[in-house]
């Protein structure tokens, strides 16, 4: 019982990772089907991403490589990749309003 409740702050972040990541998916295909960024804040997806990046780097400065670690880094390759789809298609569409 005791190694389960020292181990246990561990699950339940890992839980909080894959419930904070589990959204992500479902907005990069959104993203991907509907072209248009309009309504997505840039500013969120950046803290975001800075969130992901100071919580791998305690988890590195602390040696704790586990779990929660490689969701980290997958929820992070996931905002990431949002973010870039994002300014892609707002780019695009800044685009085609210029060559009207």
């Amino acid at each position: 019982m005791e190694a389960f409740l020292a181990s246990l702050p561990t699950i339940l972040e890992g839980i909080m990772m894959a419930a904070f990541g589990a959204s992500w998916p479902a907005q990069i295909l959104k993203t991907i089907k509907v072209k248009n960024p309009a309504g997505k804040s840039f500013l969120f997806l950046y803290l975001i991403m800075t969130g992901y990046l100071c919580g791998i780097a305690g988890m590195i400065l602390s040696k704790k490589f586990n779990l929660v670690l490689w969701i980290g880094c997958l929820d992070f390759a996931m905002v990431a990749t949002d973010t870039v789809l994002s300014h892609y298609y707002a780019w695009k569409i800044r685009k085609a309003k210029k060559d009207l």
